[in-house]
Formats: C-alpha cells, sequence, structure tokens
C-alpha cells in the first residue's frame, strides 16, 4: 500500500457526452439509458485525442465516461477539447457517487445536489439525466458560488439551476420532493493521496467529530428530501470512519425501517464492503453494504460511497421556503412570434433548427435586457419562486440592428447544430487565435461585414465564434478561454 501511495495519482477526465459529435441525439427515454453503442463511442473519442496527444490512458472501471492518463506529454488540462468543456478533469474516485444512481423510468428527473461546488459530480449528473429534466446544485457557501456557476457553463448544461442556501434546510423546504438525491458531503478530505490543492494535514479528533455532526444534518435533510422510491447517494472523500459509517449508521437510527442502503458489492471490479468496526465499535452490519475505495486497490484517492433506497415516507416539519418572484429577476418570457424571430435568425444564419431543440429538451426562452436565457420548464413549474444564483444556459444577445448573436456556451454546447456559417482555419493559425489574437488578413469567405462565424480547424473541431471585419477576423474568444 505505501509503495502505491508513493506513486503520482495520475490525472483522469470524464467526456462530455453533451458535446461529443459521435454520439446521436436522442431521444428523451432513449438519452435517459443510452445504448450499448455509447462508450463505444466514447472509446473512439479518447482514441483520437490520445492519438493527437500521445496519452497513455485506460479506463475507469466504474465509469463508462472516465478516463485515468497515466502518460501525458501534453497535460490534459492544456487543450482545445478541455477550453471548449469537451471532458473535465476529476480524480477517478469521484466518478463512484454518480455512476451508483440509477435513471432509468423517470420522465423528467429531478435532481438535488446539495453539496455542489466546485461542480464536478454536478456535471455528472447533468451528462447521466441526459441535460433533462432538472438539477437543483445548491452550495451553503457564497464563495463557492462562482466555481459552481463556470463549471456549469462550461459544460454547457441546459437544466441546472444554481441555489445558496443551508443544505439542511431542503429537507423542511421540500420534503419527499426530489427523485434523486447527492449529499458529497464537505469533509477532512483524508483520503491518503495528497494533491498540489489538497495536501495531507493534521485532523484533530475535535475537528472530525463537528465534521461528523455537520455531515449527519445534511443527511438528515437529504433523506427527508427524496422521494419515497427514490435514491440517495451519500459519499465522502475521507476514510474516516466517523465521517462515514458512522454518519450513515446515525440515519439508519434516526428513521429505522423506512430505508435500505443497497449491496454494491457487484458494483466495483473488486470487493470494497464499508467497515464493520473501527476498532474500538462495531456499527450495523447494513453500513458493510457501502463501498470504500482504497487506493491501493484502485489506484485512486481514498472514497467512501453509500446508496440509500426509500422504501417509507418520514417525519418532517414542512416550512415555506424563500420566495422571490420571477419577475423581480429582471426575466421576462418570449412571446410566440419572438421566439419564432429567433429561430429564423439561427436558420438563415447558421442553418440552426431552434424550435425542435426547445421541445426536446424542454426549455423555454426568457430575456433579460438584450440577453436570452434557455431555462429549463421543470424549473419554472416546481421552483419559480426559489431565489436562484443561476439557471438554464445563455442562449445569445439580441444586435441593435436587430439580429441573433448566439453566446459562446451556447455555440460549445450545441456545435454540431450550427450547419453553416463556420469558417475554417488553417494549422499555423491555431495559437494565434488560441492566445486571443485577432487575425488579419483572411478572405472575408464570402460573409459581409459584422457577420459573426462559428470558426474551426481543418479537423472539423470548434474554436469559439469570430466576426468578420473589412480588415481582419475578430476573436471572440471569452478571455477565461485565452491565452493559455
Amino acid at each position: 500500500m505505501l509503495v502505491e501511495l508513493e506513486r503520482p495519482l495520475p490525472p483522469a477526465i470524464r467526456i462530455n457526452p453533451l458535446k461529443i459529435d459521435p454520439l446521436p441525439d436522442l431521444g428523451f427515454q432513449e438519452a435517459l439509458n443510452p445504448p450499448a453503442s455509447t462508450p463505444v463511442a466514447f472509446r473512439a473519442v479518447v482514441e483520437d485525442w490520445s492519438a493527437r496527444y500521445s496519452w497513455q490512458v485506460q479506463p475507469v472501471p466504474f465509469c463508462p465516461a472516465g478516463w485515468q492518463i497515466v502518460e501525458s506529454p501534453i497535460p490534459p488540462s492544456q487543450t482545445i477539447e478541455h477550453r471548449l468543456g469537451q471532458y473535465y478533469i476529476q480524480d477517478a474516485a469521484s466518478m463512484l457517487p454518480v455512476e451508483l444512481f440509477d435513471f432509468k423510468d423517470l420522465e423528467q428527473p429531478l435532481v438535488l445536489d446539495l453539496a455542489a461546488s466546485p461542480g464536478g459530480k454536478t456535471t455528472h449528473l447533468v451528462s447521466r439525466t441526459a441535460d433533462r429534466g432538472l438539477v437543483l446544485a445548491n452550495d451553503s457557501a457564497q464563495g463557492r458560488i462562482t466555481a459552481l456557476r463556470l463549471v456549469l457553463q462550461a459544460w454547457g448544461s441546459t437544466s441546472t439551476a444554481v441555489t445558496c442556501f443551508p443544505g439542511e434546510s431542503f429537507g423542511v423546504w421540500f420534503p419527499e420532493t426530489f427523485d434523486r438525491v447527492l449529499l458529497d458531503a464537505p469533509c477532512s478530505m483524508e483520503n491518503l493521496r495528497p494533491t498540489i490543492s489538497h495536501p495531507m494535514r493534521p485532523i484533530s479528533a475535535k475537528e472530525r467529530q463537528s465534521l461528523a455532526q455537520r455531515q449527519g444534518r445534511l443527511l438528515v435533510g437529504a433523506f427527508q428530501a427524496l422521494k419515497v422510491g427514490g435514491q440517495l447517494v451519500y459519499s465522502t472523500c475521507t476514510l474516516a470512519p466517523e465521517e462515514d459509517e458512522q454518519v450513515l449508521e446515525g440515519l439508519l437510527r434516526r428513521f429505522p425501517g423506512t430505508f435500505e442502503i443497497e449491496d454494491l458489492s457487484g458494483r466495483l471490479p473488486h470487493p470494497a464492503p464499508g467497515l464493520s468496526s473501527d476498532g474500538s465499535r462495531t456499527f450495523d452490519p447494513a453500513v458493510t453494504r457501502s463501498a470504500r475505495l482504497w487506493p491501493h486497490r484502485f489506484g485512486t484517492s481514498g472514497f467512501f460511497a453509500a446508496l440509500v433506497n426509500k422504501k417509507e415516507q418520514v417525519e418532517a416539519p414542512a416550512l415555506p421556503a424563500p420566495f422571490r418572484s420571477l419577475a423581480k429577476t429582471g426575466l421576462q418570457a418570449l412571446a410566440s412570434r419572438q421566439v419564432n424571430f429567433l429561430a429564423a435568425q439561427l436558420r438563415d444564419d447558421f442553418g440552426f433548427e431552434l424550435v425542435p431543440l426547445l421541445e426536446t429538451q424542454r426549455l423555454s426562452l426568457w430575456s433579460r435586457g438584450q440577453q436570452i436565457y434557455a431555462l429549463p420548464e421543470l424549473f419554472l413549474k416546481r421552483f419559480s419562486g426559489l431565489p436562484f444564483q443561476a439557471v438554464g444556459l445563455l442562449a445569445g444577445e439580441t444586435a441593435p440592428e436587430g439580429g441573433f448573436n448566439p453566446s459562446h456556451e451556447w455555440v460549445a454546447r450545441f456545435a454540431s447544430r450550427f450547419k453553416s456559417g463556420r469558417y475554417p482555419l488553417s494549422e499555423e493559425l491555431l495559437p494565434a487565435w488560441l492566445r486571443g489574437e485577432d487575425l488579419r488578413g483572411l478572405p472575408t469567405r464570402g460573409y459581409p461585414p459584422g457577420r459573426m462565424v462559428i470558426v474551426e480547424d481543418s479537423a472539423g473541431r470548434l474554436l469559439g465564434r469570430g466576426r468578420v471585419l473589412a480588415d481582419r477576423l475578430k476573436n471572440l474568444l471569452p478571455r477565461r478561454l485565452a491565452g493559455f
């Protein structure tokens, strides 16, 4: 085990199926239950990236979209694909919790991510639900909300709403409401694999117990918010039993006979049961049905996860949730004629069919000033009065002269649907473009001055948006993505 812990932890990536062209546009139920060909498509994409960047990869055994990169002359953080949100860099162990959920037969999945920031597992939930329904991503720390918003924006999610409230409150505000609840709880991070961003540090017994108490409160709130027949995953990135088995056992004592912990022994390539004892106390035998990822067995950080199936209703006080009228946010629903106008603009300029997309993704368009947002209908139906930090995806802006400019996020999310209005760049121009520079002396290719275009390379890879001007191609890459 010591030899394994001394090895550097290999980076891992999780593919964004929302942006991968080889995956076809699927119907609603097909999207929630992907065909057997999906892992094959993932493998083809990774093989292409590996050839381009000289990566050596191995699959994450419990996540079809996950790959560890065991050799990488070009780091995964420095590729075009990463800038454009085609994969997320994530420790392989952190891919386990969301993979434990079953989303079959859910007409419109209503999912709560109770401690969501920085958003890696939220993006995984979006992928597993095919960006349909609603993922309500909450974090109690205002300082962590920006990171969460940016991650979801880069992922291209349309079906999310971000809130900032104490996680415990959702159980009394929305009792037995959600189909699936994820609680990836704040923890001591004693996972035996230190990293530059999270070095190992001493954790006192008092701090560990304080964390366990908070985790217990969050878990109770998560369980109260879960529908009967729903699933809850409780996970941590620590191996401390006080924050794992002990917290899970506390839920068994609080709500006896109302749920079962699903046996995860068949979900992993090697047996990895929860502890039956920590040496000083014996736990309820049911907690051994959870899973522990030991670094020496799985080549990951240490991790704990449990899958809870709710069988019966539980007592919970019901309190009114905070309320803010949607009108106070400045958002206004677009009339049908306005939607049709935007649809005509996108069709004429880019061959993009907007209305079928809105119907398939169950979205509606709203405006705030010149900005146009695509909002998930399930949020508008169930939570429109809940104060939010962000919701849906910015589709674009109306131009003063009457046109419509799709946003970078919208173009990156739905790149394959832009059938025309594309501008190819030669290989030698890519470095300057990716630095955020305008390009001079290029042909207009028949586009009138002022026209926005979708920029791509010779392989058809998306490079963002540009604007054709008389003397240059203006670079519209967001500043956060330029200059790497």
